[in-house]
């Protein structure tokens, strides 16, 4: 399917039929002697105020609910849902006691992981059969998976970072919020009995087959086929082929932005020394604020004068640029990195005789950005220069780091360290998950015993020579072998639990899976794999493999991005 013929410009699709999404379930009242009690005494919520009081319930353990950003959020968008009695009320979320519903949840959880193999096996049963009806569509004669078929269920906003509108409600899907795209001649999706649809379409144009408007920060949702459908491999690979031509220009663009540091015109000056950022740092753009989207978050267009500090020196480095920003998803930007003279000079220029908050790149916005970079190379965004250096440095990075003599555990250490260095570029970082202290301790204890069992190995075929030594007999010979092959193993096995333990602690506050899935041309992780020996499953998983098949059937171990 790879090969059959392309459509002509714009248009995606000629046949699409699918069910429409799946709708989450209505909501299950508490039992009765499941009870909220507000300043010590047993309250009886209304159905809708139950409702939202088991999602704070359900997240107690959790370190959210103890931001108060969250807790005063969350406690104005229960109270618009309470009915008047149980306003006059409930008016202090301190007096609010959830204990009892968070352990009924925590029970129910502890229940699922209980269940018998024959219990889990009908549940998954249960899903399979929704996954068949809901999960496919019919898109040019091909039946393809589609990604995310269920609506999202309500629940509370958590927001990544430090995002202002953590803990607000997030209201539940209806059929008539739900606009659907199929082709015309299909069989249209019956909408859940009693309810209509919003909007039913015919554009194929587009490749989504269903989409609503989320309330908190009024982006727009979509049902998309999955990451595996002939559609989404061939944009994908698309995307990687543009930044693979950036690669036979990227010289001439340095070359040219270089030049324009010295223009005549302040905005060219501007330009290029913001392209440079997005160039060596990977900065995104800018200016792409969701509408609504209250945090105030930044890009290399948007950064305003309190976001850098200049260092002449610093630490040793000439023409230091400190910065400290919020960027996209509330998530800390902070670096200091030593730029190049002019580059220095002008961002003082930039600086001069402006308050904190004014703009950095006052006569720069990303339109006119965007503009260039088209003029520069068609399809070139910011994106495609992340695209191509996350791409170009695992590359690299690989070709140092990887040693052909290490096993694969060794190989996989340093196809690891690779990615970190991509994470690194981009800013993927994540907090230390919550198990990280637990699951360290358990490896640790393994690698204990291991060394333990190593030195056991070592004393027993230290043992067996001595014996060797006395009887010099075959048998004596054989046990020898037989301790030697088992000490082999055995230093094999511990090697493997410290790298494993190395790889852990370098990660535990980098989000590898980021870059891997979106800005990593995954044809080098496949030439790299084929190339060493290391099978791809160790690399990617079931899913990520789906992914990328167009990459794993297309990339030989000679591949150079």
């Amino acid at each position: 399917r790879w090969e059959e013929k392309k459509k002509e410009d714009g248009v995606k699709w000629t046949q699409l039929e699918h069910r429409g999404p799946y709708f989450v379930p209505p909501y299950e009242p508490l039992p009765q002697d499941v009870r909220f009690y507000y300043d010590g005494k047993p309250l009886k919520l209304s159905l809708a105020t139950e409702e939202i009081a088991t999602f704070y319930a359900k997240m107690l353990d959790h370190e959210y609910t103890s931001k108060e950003i969250f807790q005063n959020n969350f406690f104005h968008d229960w109270r618009k849902e309470m009915t008047s009695e149980e306003q006059e009320i409930i008016k202090d979320l301190g007096k609010c006691d959830f204990r009892e519903i968070h352990k009924y949840f925590m029970d129910k959880s502890e229940a699922r992981k209980a269940l018998s193999k024959e219990e889990k096996q009908k549940l998954k049963e249960e899903a399979d059969k929704i996954q068949e009806e809901y999960g496919y569509c019919i898109l040019d004669g091909h039946r393809e998976k589609i990604g995310n078929f269920k609506t999202e269920p309500p629940g509370l906003f958590r927001g990544r970072g430090e995002h202002p509108k953590m803990g607000m409600l997030k209201k539940r899907i209806m059929p008539e919020d739900v606009i659907i795209n199929c082709s015309k001649d299909s069989k249209i999706p019956e909408p859940p009995a009693g309810h209509k649809w919003k909007e039913v379409r015919f554009d194929n144009t587009v490749t989504w087959l269903a989409s609503w408007t989320e309330n908190i920060q009024n982006a727009l949702k979509y049902i998309m086929l999955n990451p595996s459908s002939k559609l989404k491999g061939e944009k994908d690979w698309q995307k990687y082929e543009v930044a693979r031509r950036l690669k036979d220009v990227v010289h001439k663009i340095r070359a040219q932005y270089r030049a324009d540091w010295k223009s005549k015109e302040m905005k060219k000056r501007q330009r290029a020394v913001a392209l440079y950022f997005i160039d060596k740092l990977a900065l995104r753009a800018g200016n792409e604020k969701e509408e609504g989207e209250t945090a105030d978050t930044v890009g290399c267009c948007s950064l305003r004068v309190e976001h850098i500090q200049l260092h002449p020196e610093l630490d040793g480095q000439e023409h230091v640029v400190e910065f400290d920003f919020l960027g996209k998803d509330s998530i800390r930007y902070y670096n200091r990195v030593s730029v190049e003279k002019p580059v220095f000079k002008n961002l003082q220029l930039f600086m001069k005789n402006k308050d904190p908050t004014d703009d950095l790149f006052d006569r720069l916005n990303t339109t006119f950005l965007n503009k260039h970079l088209q003029d520069l190379m068609d399809g070139l965004t910011a994106k495609v220069f992340r695209t191509y250096n996350a791409s170009i440095t695992l590359q690299e990075q690989l070709k140092a780091l990887t040693n052909p003599e290490d096993n694969v555990a060794g190989k996989l250490l340093s196809y690891n360290r690779a990615n970190r260095a991509v994470a690194i570029l981009c800013n993927h970082q994540r907090a230390t998950p919550k198990t990280f202290a637990k699951s360290m301790q358990i490896l640790q204890e393994k690698i204990d015993t291991k060394k333990k069992q190593v030195e056991e190995a070592q004393q027993e075929l230290k043992k067996a020579e001595d014996e060797l030594e006395d009887t010099k007999d075959a048998k004596a010979e054989a046990n020898v072998e037989k301790k030697k092959k088992l000490l082999k193993k055995l230093e094999e096995q511990l090697a493997k639990l410290n790298v494993q333990a190395t790889d852990k602690e370098e990660n535990k506050q980098i989000a590898l899976g980021t870059s891997k899935l979106n800005y990593l041309d995954p044809r080098i992780s496949v030439a790299w794999c084929k190339k060493f020996g290391v099978p791809i499953e160790k690399i990617y998983n079931r899913t990520q493999r789906e992914k990328f098949a167009w990459a794993i059937d297309m990339a030989s171990e000679d591949f150079e991005f």
